[in-house]
C-alpha cells in the first residue's frame, strides 16, 4: 500500500507537534509506503529537513509558495454559464451553497490552467459584482488584484502534479485539504483527512488580529478558508478527529457526522516514566520548563509576563523554554526584547534540544497557548509525572482535569486565555505546594496510561489505512 501523507507549513522542514506525528506514524508503519506531499513558504525559509525522514518515505514533493509569479502571457480561459456560477459560489458565496462536487470536476477540467481562470472574463465579471455590491472605496483594480491574491495560491498548488497513491491522508484542511480532495477526485482514490486543530478556527483567529489583510477583505478570507473546509469534509471518506468538542466543530463547520472518527493522540508512556531526574530535589532551584515553537500562536508573550510576576515572588525559579525559536524570527525578537525590557533573569531560550533529557528535571510545565488541539507536548510531559499549568484552549481541560468518570484527579491547573497575572498565581500556588505537585504529576502519568496511548492510536490509523486503501501498491 502507498500512502500520499498532505501537509501544510509543517513536515520535514518545520519541527513541531503535527511534524512529529507524521514521523512517528511513518516510521511505526515500517510496511507501508508513504510520499509526502507537502505544501511550504519559501526556499529560504523551508529548505532543509529538520527530521530523518525513514527510508519507507519514498518522495517528498514539496509546493514553494514563493516559485510561483504571475505570468504575463496567459492562456484564454472561457467557462461555460455553469462553470462561472460554480466559480462564483466558491469566490463570493456563502458556504453552504458551494457546490462542492461541480467545484472539483471544475479543478478536475482546467487542473493544468487553474492560474490561468484568474485573468479570464469570467474571474473579473464576478470581481466586478462583488466590488459593487460591497460599495468598496478602493480603486477597482485594487480590489481585483486584492481578490486574484486570495485564489493564486490555491490556484497554483491545484496545477501542480499528484503523486500518485493508494490513499490520500491529509493532516489538516486549507490547502492540504483541498489537494487531498482534488487528488482523491481526479485519481478516484479514497481520502483520509485528520485534524489537530481546527484550521478554519485558527485561520479566522489569524486573519482577525492580521494587519496584512485590509478590513473589507477579512471576511473574504475567513470564508475562503470555511469553503475549503467544507470542500474536504465533504470529499473526505472518513474524517478524524482528536475530542468530542473538535467534532462539534466540524459539524458545525458542514462536515457529516457519519464520517467523523475520534481518535485520541497518543504516547509511549513507559518511554517517559522512566526517565531519571539528574538533579537533586534539595539544589533549591525550581525549574519551570515549556515545550513549544516560538510563534505567536503560542502566546509566549503571556508566559513571559506571568514568570516575570513568578520570580519576584520565588526568586529561585528558573524558566526553560524548549522548542523551535527560528521559525518566525521577528516574534522571537519581539520576545526578547520584552524580556529585555521587563529585566527578568534566569529565562532561557533553548532552541531544539532533546527534550527527554530535560523533562524528569522540570518541577512544573506551561504551556501559554491562544489555540490547541490535544499537544503531544502536554501528554509527554504528563507521561514524565510532570504537572502542568496550561491555558483552557483545545482539549487541555479534559486532558488535566479527566473526561466525565475520571477519579485520577487534576494533572495541573487550567487557567484563562492571555492572562498572565492568573497563570502567574497558578504557577505560585503549585511552587509553594510540593506535595499537590506530587499527587498531579502521579495523576498525569495514570491518566495518559490509561486514555492516551500510542499503541492503541497506531492500531486505529492501521485499521483505517487497511479498509481505505487496501492492498499492496502496485507501482
Amino acid at each position: 500500500m502507498r500512502v500520499c501523507l498532505i501537509c501544510e507549513g509543517c513536515y520535514p522542514y518545520i519541527p513541531g507537534g503535527v511534524s512529529g506525528w507524521i514521523q512517528m506514524l511513518c516510521s511505526a508503519f515500517q510496511d507501508i509506503e508513504f510520499v509526502v506531499w507537502s505544501v511550504a513558504t519559501t526556499r529560504e525559509e523551508m529548505s532543509a529537513y529538520s527530521y530523518k525522514v525513514p527510508e519507507n518515505v519514498k518522495a517528498v514533493h514539496t509546493l514553494y509558495l514563493g516559485d510561483e509569479q504571475f505570468q504575463k502571457k496567459h492562456k484564454r480561459v472561457v467557462l461555460t454559464a455553469a462553470e462561472k456560477e460554480t466559480l462564483k459560489d466558491l469566490m463570493i458565496g456563502s458556504t453552504e451553497h458551494v457546490d462542492w462536487m461541480h467545484t472539483l470536476e471544475l479543478i478536475k477540467k482546467y487542473r493544468r490552467h487553474m492560474s490561468d481562470i484568474l485573468m479570464s472574463e469570467s474571474f473579473f465579471e464576478i470581481c466586478q459584482e462583488e466590488y459593487q455590491r460591497q460599495g468598496s472605496k478602493k480603486i477597482f483594480q485594487q480590489f481585483l488584484w486584492n481578490l486574484r491574491g486570495i485564489y493564486f495560491p490555491l490556484m497554483y498548488i491545484l496545477s501542480g502534479e499528484i503523486p500518485q497513491a493508494d490513499l490520500y491522508h491529509a493532516v489538516s484542511t486549507g490547502y492540504a485539504g483541498i489537494m487531498g480532495s482534488c487528488a482523491s477526485y481526479v485519481g478516484k482514490k479514497p481520502f483520509l483527512l485528520t485534524e489537530h486543530g481546527i484550521y478554519t478556527r485558527e485561520r479566522e483567529e489569524d486573519i482577525i488580529r492580521s494587519q496584512w489583510v485590509a478590513g473589507e477583505f477579512k471576511e473574504i478570507w475567513i470564508e475562503f478558508f470555511k469553503k475549503l473546509s467544507y470542500i474536504a469534509y465533504r470529499q473526505a471518506d472518513v474524517v478524524t478527529s482528536l475530542f468530542e468538542t473538535n467534532k462539534s466543530l466540524q459539524l458545525e463547520l458542514g462536515c457529516p457526522e457519519d464520517k467523523i472518527a475520534v481518535i485520541p493522540n497518543g504516547v509511549e508512556a513507559g518511554e517517559y516514566s522512566v526517565l531519571k531526574r539528574r538533579r537533586a530535589a534539595s539544589d533549591g532551584v525550581l525549574l519551570i520548563g515549556t515545550v513549544l515553537r516560538v510563534v505567536p500562536i503560542k502566546d509566549v508573550k503571556t508566559m513571559l509576563l506571568a514568570f516575570d510576576i513568578v520570580k519576584q515572588a520565588v526568586p529561585e525559579a528558573q524558566l526553560k523554554i524548549m522548542g523551535n525559536d527560528k521559525e518566525n524570527p521577528e516574534y522571537y525578537r519581539e520576545c526578547l526584547e520584552l524580556l529585555e525590557e521587563l529585566g527578568t533573569a534566569d529565562v532561557e531560550f533553548m532552541g531544539l534540544v532533546n527534550v527527554k533529557e530535560y523533562l524528569p528535571d522540570m518541577d512544573l510545565l506551561l504551556l501559554s497557548s491562544i489555540s490547541e488541539g490535544q499537544p503531544l507536548a502536554m501528554l509527554e510531559g504528563m507521561a514524565a509525572g510532570i504537572p502542568y499549568v496550561a491555558t483552557n484552549v483545545g482539549n487541555c481541560k479534559a486532558m488535566l482535569e479527566g473526561e466525565d468518570g475520571d477519579t485520577l484527579g487534576p494533572a495541573g491547573l487550567v487557567v484563562p486565555v492571555m492572562n498572565s497575572e492568573a497563570m502567574a498565581e497558578a504557577v505560585i500556588r503549585c511552587i509553594r505546594d510540593p506535595k499537590m505537585r506530587r499527587r498531579m504529576g502521579e495523576a498525569g502519568r495514570k491518566r495518559v496510561e490509561r486514555s492516551y496511548s500510542r499503541t492503541v492510536m497506531l492500531e486505529r490509523f492501521r485499521g483505517l489505512y487497511e479498509s481505505l486503501g487496501g492492498g499492496k501498491w502496485q507501482g
